[in-house]
């Protein structure tokens, strides 16, 4: 039974293939020493097998998977071997017992399966439309047209139960398709359900009218990237960019046309889980970020077969969640909308984003769905937005919860008046839109407005003319998990590895001139929870682990030792006494400790920002292991936002924060750990020295009453009394092995007309004998103006490569344009006056010069 099998069984209208690998832990194991691992299509949900056991030829397992939205559920599996073949079932929470008849290795991929049956469908005489004879033709669809067909492309369902969000009762998406009640379909995993669905509205449903087929996303469809917030710390635009058109490339070969990302949210509150799908803190490498995920999902033309639909989320302000809890209250300004939280939204859209996802918040006490103010006079009207908007999901519905519609008729009435063009999965439009319409409370033309920009996308995708030309089998297996795609995910989870601390130098290892033993320790030593939230791979079992990175340094066995220690939130029974023995052995001891995926993300807010306390209590015992035989001590962090690391600070030699790095997260870090790439990532979020002074961020403002080096001893000033203002690590902060130095700053001018622009110099030295990249940063301070102002704004970076000893120039230019922000009456300026420049390796650590600008 060692080995791998395969089986298909098939459920309803889905086919489902099953991997299982059985390895023995022995070589003559006992019943409990085998181990199995199970990876399903179409739905990539991970099961986690808790016990085994084997008595002859067959094989008991029972275990956990997490299906959305009801949290864990049991799973039983039992298999019956004979030579090549073996029977069986499987039992999951959501299908039921499915039949087990498989045979020993891989078998042929649902995609192989696919390719002979999708081939006559495909066409090769597609040429892109006009924009002129798209809107002819959009134009006489929407004439054939009856309102319930209308309403139909404004609704989107479920490919399956499978759900994101609460749940929704709805019918099969098969019948809605058929009847022509669906426009959109979100969660068809895989390639055959997309094709089945696909092929039931073209040749099932009156009007033939192709479906759109929405995903999630986020940083990687099956070979997995870095999370966003991690990428973001690699301040490399171009690699952010090349990853989304990777995962655009892997995601459109199974049929994937819309996307629902990027999620280009400022947040400022580690507490808030959906910090992990964003870019952290600062509006202007936010919205340099949100521009490069939009270019790089849509390409340059949507016609293109390999690039999908980009849709900006969420509009707007939901990183402001009140206390970081998600669905809270929001209640900010104009100001502070305009100024932190618009920024990155208005780059999307001049990069040409083709849809737009409220938030769930509430604006002036408006929830967004329902906002005119927002979706219509900001967004379509000032803004110029003509795409398709598309609510959250059930956002529709919780206009009714939030008590701002009496009942679900009128949450739909204020939503399409708001432009609401797409529901997602809920049904509030399909049932009480027809009896609006016929009561003259609102106006068929508003669905026309609706359906317009629906099929005017669908034109320019391609898929009215060729319904399956995303359909491509063939490319899921050329594509999915390639190797150029997995260097690429490798290469951008080495620029996203944050180096926070390396006392003495303890980093790198260097494992080819040594003989040191080194000791992996904790529950992220082994683990392939390492992809993050927001991920639905097939790969999740072929992810890196840090130990199997480290293996393959070529790092001799009996240098390498490894012990779990505990779970990430439960103790295990004598797990420190045998992590304690094993790193006995070891002169280096790699802490391995964090979040799991489930811990960050949507629905993931936490209280408390701190490690685990099973995990505490394992670094506790490490740390005094280390006190008492001069063993140094790195942490290696697994996580999904900023954690409160004031005991790691003081007691770690080093400190390596790796975040949730993708597929190939293991080679990663073991490529830092061992030298073989030089760290150079810089934080986006600030890291709080103690969890309560979050929200805390670098672009804060001034108060009447500031803390300074000369008054930090007085009682009645803006600080607390139990700690500092300070976080633990600033934005832009991160080490490398190499040391830089920065000279004076030379400007061109001192004074500057708006006409005219500065030059800001500075001279960057590596003083190390360790070739380096920096990342430069330039922020700047207006000292005065109409509103109060931040201390500080970043205003530009780049990042350079030295050799050791090396010194490189490196030039800002400073504009009007630089220096303008929203003022109190919403004015879009640069006002007359000083200002402060600041250049260094983070927000902290800067040179600092000062100009004017001045009327002519």
């Amino acid at each position: 039974m060692i080995g791998i099998w395969n089986s298909t069984s098939q459920l309803q209208s889905s086919k489902w293939k099953f991997l299982f690998e059985v390895q023995q832990e022995s070589p003559k194991p006992t019943p409990q020493d085998y181990s199995l691992t199970v990876q399903m299509e179409p739905l990539p949900l991970a099961l986690d097998i808790k016990h085994i056991h084997v008595e002859g030829n067959t094989l008991k397992a029972t275990g956990s998977v997490v299906v959305l939205p009801h949290g864990e559920g049991e799973a039983t599996i039992e298999m019956v071997f004979e030579e090549d073949c073996f029977t069986g079932f499987i039992s999951l929470p959501f299908t039921g017992v499915m039949k087990l008849d498989g045979t020993r290795g891989r078998g042929q991929s649902l995609s192989e399966e696919l390719i002979n049956v999708v081939a006559p469908y495909h066409k090769n005489d597609v040429i892109e439309r006009t924009p002129e004879n798209i809107q002819a033709q959009v134009e006489q669809l929407l004439g054939e047209m009856t309102i319930a067909e209308k309403i139909g492309q404004m609704s989107q369902c479920m490919a399956s139960d499978f759900a994101f969000g609460g749940d929704i009762e709805a019918e099969s998406a098969d019948v809605l398709v058929e009847q022509g009640r669906t426009g959109s379909i979100l969660g068809a995993f895989n390639s055959s359900r997309v094709f089945e669905l696909q092929k039931t509205a073209v040749e099932k449903s009156r009007l033939g009218i192709p479906l759109m087929f929405n995903a999630d996303v986020i940083h990687g469809f099956q070979t997995i990237f870095p999370v966003p917030l991690a990428w973001s710390c690699s301040w490399d635009i171009e690699a952010i960019r090349d990853a989304c058109a990777i995962a655009a490339k892997e995601a459109t070969a199974t049929g994937i046309t819309y996307n629902h990302a990027p999620m280009v949210d400022i947040a400022r509150d580690a507490r808030w889980g959906r910090v992990v799908e964003g870019s952290g803190e600062d509006p202007y490498l936010g919205s340099l970020i949100a521009r490069a995920q939009v270019e790089g999902f849509q390409g340059a033309s949507l016609f293109d077969k390999e690039t999908l639909i980009a849709c900006l989320k969420h509009f707007i302000a939901y990183g402001a969640s009140e206390s970081g809890r998600d669905y809270n209250t929001v209640d900010i300004s104009e100001w502070m909308l305009r100024n932190l939280y618009l920024p990155p939204f208005q780059a999307g859209l001049q990069a040409g984003a083709a849809s737009v996802m409220n938030a769930f918040n509430f604006y002036q006490g408006i929830p967004i769905a329902a906002s005119e103010v927002i979706l219509k006079d900001l967004l379509r009207d000032e803004l110029g937005f003509d795409g398709i908007l598309i609510s959250d999901y059930g956002a529709v519905e919780e206009i009714y919860t939030h008590g701002v519609a009496k009942d679900r008729s009128e949450a739909a009435r204020l939503s399409l008046n708001a432009t609401m063009d797409i529901e997602m999965v809920s049904q509030t439009y399909e049932q009480f839109l027809p009896q609006l319409v016929a009561d003259g409370k609102i106006q068929e033309q508003q669905l026309d407005d609706a359906v317009r920009r629906i099929l005017t996308y669908k034109y320019q995708i391609g898929i009215m003319d060729d319904p399956f030309r995303y359909v491509r089998p063939d490319k899921e297996v050329e594509y999915h998990f390639n190797e150029n795609h997995l260097q690429a995910s490798r290469e951008l989870a080495q620029k996203s590895i944050v180096l926070l601390k390396n006392e003495a130098q303890t980093l790198p290892l260097h494992v080819a001139e040594s003989s040191a033993r080194i000791a992996v320790i904790g529950p992220f030593g082994d683990s392939k929870d390492l992809l993050g939230p927001w991920q639905f791979s097939k790969y999740g079992a072929d992810t890196v682990t840090l130990l199997e990175g480290l293996q393959a340094k070529g790092i001799q066995e009996d240098r390498l030792l490894y012990s779990e220690g505990s779970k990430v939130n439960e103790s295990i029974v004598g797990g420190i006494e045998r992590a304690l023995e094993v790193a006995s052995h070891a002169d280096v001891i790699l802490l391995a400790l964090g979040e799991n995926s489930e811990m960050s993300g949507e629905a993931a807010s936490r209280m408390d920002i701190t490690i685990p306390e099973p995990q505490q209590q394992l670094a506790e015992a490490i740390v005094e292991l280390a006190k008492q035989s001069g063993k140094a001590v790195v942490l290696v962090l697994t996580n999904g936002r900023p954690l409160v690391l004031d005991w790691y600070e003081q007691h770690m030699d080093s400190i390596v924060e790796t975040w949730f790095l993708g597929s190939q997260a293991g080679h990663a870090i073991a490529d830092v750990l061992v030298g073989d790439y030089n760290p150079s990532a810089k934080l986006t979020m600030s890291f709080p020295k103690q969890v309560g002074q979050v929200p805390i961020y670098y672009n804060h403002f001034n108060t009447g009453r500031p803390v300074t080096a000369e008054n930090e001893h007085e009682k009645y000033i803006s600080k607390y009394l139990d700690g500092p203002n300070d976080p633990l690590y600033p934005f832009g902060y991160g080490l490398s092995y190499s040391q830089f130095e920065y000279s004076t700053i030379e400007l061109s001018r001192s004074t500057m007309q708006r006409s005219e622009s500065i030059i800001a110099t500075v001279q960057v030295t590596n003083t190390s004998a360790v070739a380096g990249q920096e990342i430069v940063q330039l922020y700047i301070q207006d000292l005065y103006g109409s509103t109060v102002r931040p201390v500080k704004e970043l205003k530009g970076f780049e990042k350079v490569t030295l050799a050791p000893g090396e010194t490189v120039q490196v030039q800002f230019e400073i504009t009007e344009e630089l220096l303008k922000y929203c003022n109190a009456r919403l004015q879009w300026v640069a006002e007359a006056g000083e200002f402060k420049v600041y250049i260094g390796s983070n927000v902290k650590h800067v040179q600092v010069a000062g100009f004017e600008l001045i009327e002519a």
